[in-house]
C-alpha cells in the first residue's frame, strides 16, 4: 500500500461539509441561549458528581490529583502514541510511519485551528471561567496540595478555559485512529481512553464539560475534515516522509528501537 491509499490526494467534499457542518451546529447551537442555559445546568451537575468526593475520598483524591499533573500527560501522550505505531494493531505494520506522521500533520493543522478559534471566541466575548474558579463550594486540589501547583503543574483551574485543549486533542487522536479502525473491540478502547483522559479536568474543575463535548469536538471536526479529507495529509506526510528518513535511519541501529514498526519500514 502507498501512501496515495494510506491518505487520499484528493477532496472528499462530502465529508468535509459534514464534519464543518458539525462544527458550525454545535457552536450554534451552544451559543442559543436556552441551550446554553441547559449545558451550564447539566456541566454544573456534573462537576459537583465528579468534584465533591474530593473531600470524601482521599483515594479519588490521589488519583484525580495525580492524573491532574501536566507530567501525567506526557505518560497519556505516550499511551496514545504507543497506540497509534503499534504495527498490525489499527495500521499494518509497514503503515505505521505513514499513519504517524499524517496524525502529526492533523494535529499542527489543529494547533492552526485553535489559535484562530481562541481569538474568535475572545473577540465575540465568549471566553468564560472554569468551575473551579467561579462555583461556590468547588473542592480546590490545591488546597489540599497548596505546593503541588508549583512544583508539578497542577492543572485544576483556568480563566480561559473554552475551548477545551486537552479534549481536542484527544478527540483528534480518537477520531483519526477511529477513520482506520476495523473492529468494535478497537473503537471501544480508542474512545474509553479518550474519555478516561478527558476526565482528569472534568474532575479538578478546569474545564466545564461544554469546553469539551462542543469546544473540544468543534475543533477536532474541523481539523479532521481540513486534514484527512482533503489532500493536506497526503501532501504533507508524503514531504515528511522523505525529509524524515535520514533521522529513522540512526534509530535502526539500535537494539530494540530497531523493531518498532515506526523504524523498521521506511516506506509502503
Amino acid at each position: 500500500m502507498n501512501n496515495q491509499e494510506l491518505f487520499h490526494a484528493r477532496w472528499d467534499f462530502g465529508r468535509l461539509l459534514l464534519c464543518n457542518l458539525l462544527a458550525l451546529a454545535l457552536m450554534c447551537f451552544w451559543l442559543w441561549p436556552t441551550a446554553h442555559a441547559i449545558f451550564t445546568d447539566f456541566d454544573e451537575w456534573l462537576f459537583r458528581l465528579l468534584n465533591h468526593p474530593l473531600g470524601e475520598s482521599t483515594v479519588w483524591l490521589y488519583i484525580w490529583t495525580v492524573a491532574s499533573m501536566r507530567p501525567f500527560d506526557i505518560i497519556i501522550g505516550l499511551i496514545l502514541l504507543a497506540l497509534l505505531i503499534k504495527g498490525d494493531w489499527v495500521f499494518k505494520a509497514f503503515q505505521v510511519r505513514q499513519a504517524f506522521l499524517g496524525f502529526i500533520s492533523i494535529l499542527v493543522l489543529l494547533l492552526v485551528i485553535r489559535v484562530i478559534f481562541d481569538k474568535t471566541v475572545k473577540y465575540l466575548g465568549l471566553q468564560h471561567s472554569s468551575p473551579s474558579v467561579v462555583l461556590e463550594g468547588a473542592l480546590s486540589m490545591t488546597t489540599f496540595f497548596p505546593n503541588l501547583p508549583e512544583v508539578l503543574d497542577l492543572k485544576d483551574s483556568s480563566n480561559q478555559s473554552f475551548p477545551g485543549d486537552h479534549a481536542s486533542v484527544l478527540l483528534i487522536w480518537a477520531s483519526f485512529m477511529t477513520v482506520f479502525s476495523r473492529t468494535t473491540g478497537q473503537r471501544l478502547v480508542i474512545w474509553g481512553l479518550a474519555l478516561l483522559f478527558m476526565m482528569p479536568r472534568l474532575v479538578a474543575g478546569a474545564h466545564w464539560g461544554q469546553d469539551d463535548y462542543i469546544g473540544g469536538i468543534a475543533m477536532a471536526s474541523l481539523a479532521l475534515g481540513w486534514g484527512y479529507y482533503t489532500p493536506f495529509a497526503a501532501g504533507v506526510s508524503h514531504l515528511l516522509l522523505r525529509a524524515t528518513t535520514p533521522l529513522f535511519k540512526p534509530l535502526s541501529y539500535i537494539p530494540v528501537i530497531q523493531q518498532m514498526s515506526v523504524v523498521r519500514f521506511p516506506t509502503a
